[in-house]
C-alpha cells in the first residue's frame, strides 16, 4: 500500500487543526502556510474530509475549518480512508463481494485479507489525539 500525496496531505491538515482545536476556526491560509502545503492544494482535500464528516466549516470574516469532533475521536484510519477512497492492498479486494474471476481458487488473496486487517486495525488505533501527544522526536507509533 502506498499513500498519496492527498492522504499525506490530508492528514497534515488534520493534525494542524488538531493542533490548534481549541482556537476555533482556522483560515486555510494559516494552515497552508504552517504546513507548507499550497491553498489550492488544501482546497481539494477538503471535499473528501468533509463528506466522511470529519471537518466543520464557517464562511465569512472569521470562517475557517476545525474538527468536527475531538482529536480523540478521529482516527487516522478515517482520514486516510477519506483521503484514499480505499486502504487495500489489491484492487480486487475493493468489491464486495470480491468480482474476481480468480477470487475462488486465488492462494493470495488470504495473504491480501491478512495484511488489509492489520493495516486497518493499527490506523484505526492510533487518533489524532495520540499523534499531538507523542514526542516531537519520536516517530514511533507501534501499538
Amino acid at each position: 500500500m502506498k499513500i498519496s500525496t492527498r492522504g499525506r496531505y490530508s492528514l497534515r491538515f488534520m493534525i494542524d487543526l488538531a493542533q490548534h482545536y481549541t482556537e476555533g476556526y482556522i483560515a486555510l491560509k494559516d494552515i497552508a502556510a504552517r504546513q507548507n502545503i499550497s491553498k489550492k492544494y488544501l482546497e481539494q482535500i477538503i471535499p473528501f474530509l468533509n463528506r466522511s464528516g470529519l471537518l466543520a466549516s464557517n464562511k465569512g470574516h472569521m470562517g475557517g475549518y476545525m474538527l468536527a469532533k475531538h482529536p480523540s475521536e478521529i482516527t487516522i484510519k478515517e482520514i486516510l480512508l477519506s483521503a484514499e477512497g480505499s486502504l487495500t492492498p489489491v484492487s480486487c479486494m475493493d468489491n464486495v463481494p470480491n468480482l474476481c474471476e480468480n477470487c475462488e481458487n486465488c492462494l493470495t488473496l488470504p495473504l491480501y485479507h491478512g495484511l488489509y486487517n492489520v493495516i486497518t486495525e493499527y490506523l484505526d488505533g492510533i487518533t489524532l489525539q495520540s499523534i499531538i501527544n507523542k514526542n516531537q522526536d519520536s516517530c514511533e507509533y507501534i501499538i
